[in-house]
């Protein structure tokens, strides 16, 4: 199996799986772990937001045509890579590159790839996702490990706040300017840790 991660969080459960060795390509974000670095990387960003601030970077993402995606697949690589698998999200266009753009670029290949979007939106559907690659990649086994193990260190992190007294206030932004709060399962993660969402 050869697989392409377009997502971050995704190239962890890959590696996580001990699937590392079946990882082809992976995104420009992907650092993590660190021999993910060493992967063809076949996402380019379409603008150098590192030269930006945050109202710069949101103001060019809106001014963007209707279908745009913020980041370009590089079909040439992508063509040399001929993933069997692609991991991608249809959650965010603007988090990583849209599902329909690579619907798009998947069209290169010699022969039609599985795409599967993994779209958690709370803590329990995060930990799906890794049973799910799990399933698609016949590490059915590792993946229920791994999320055994997520499930005690979540109920450990949730035992120990319970027994803390007062329960902080905690604002979790993902963007400054314009602010945005973090959403998906990041509140219930403060929740769980203790802390109150703001």
């Amino acid at each position: 199996m050869r697989i392409l991660s377009l997502l971050p969080s995704a190239t962890e459960i890959v590696y996580a799986l001990g699937l590392g060795d079946r990882l082809v390509g992976v995104t420009h974000e992907c650092v993590f772990p660190p021999e993910a670095r060493a992967k063809p990387v076949v996402t380019v960003p379409r603008f150098a937001s590192e030269a930006l601030d945050s109202r710069s970077i949101d103001e060019a993402v809106r001014q963007a045509r209707p279908g745009w995606s913020v980041y370009e697949i590089r079909e040439d690589l992508l063509r040399a890579l001929q993933p069997d698998l692609i991991l991608t999200q249809d959650l965010c266009d603007v988090c990583a590159v849209s599902y329909d753009e690579v619907r798009r670029a998947a069209r290169v290949l010699n022969s039609a790839a599985t795409i599967v979007s993994l779209e958690p939106r709370t803590l329990d559907e995060m930990l799906e996702t890794i049973r799910l690659v799990g399933d698609l990649t016949g590490r059915q086994r590792a993946a229920a490990d791994l999320v055994a193990r997520l499930r005690e260190r979540i109920e450990g992190v949730a035992g120990h706040a319970q027994r803390l007294g007062q329960r902080p206030g905690v604002a979790c932004v993902e963007w400054f300017d314009p602010p945005y709060v973090a959403g998906h399962w990041v509140p219930e993660m403060v929740e769980l840790a203790g802390g109150i969402d703001l």
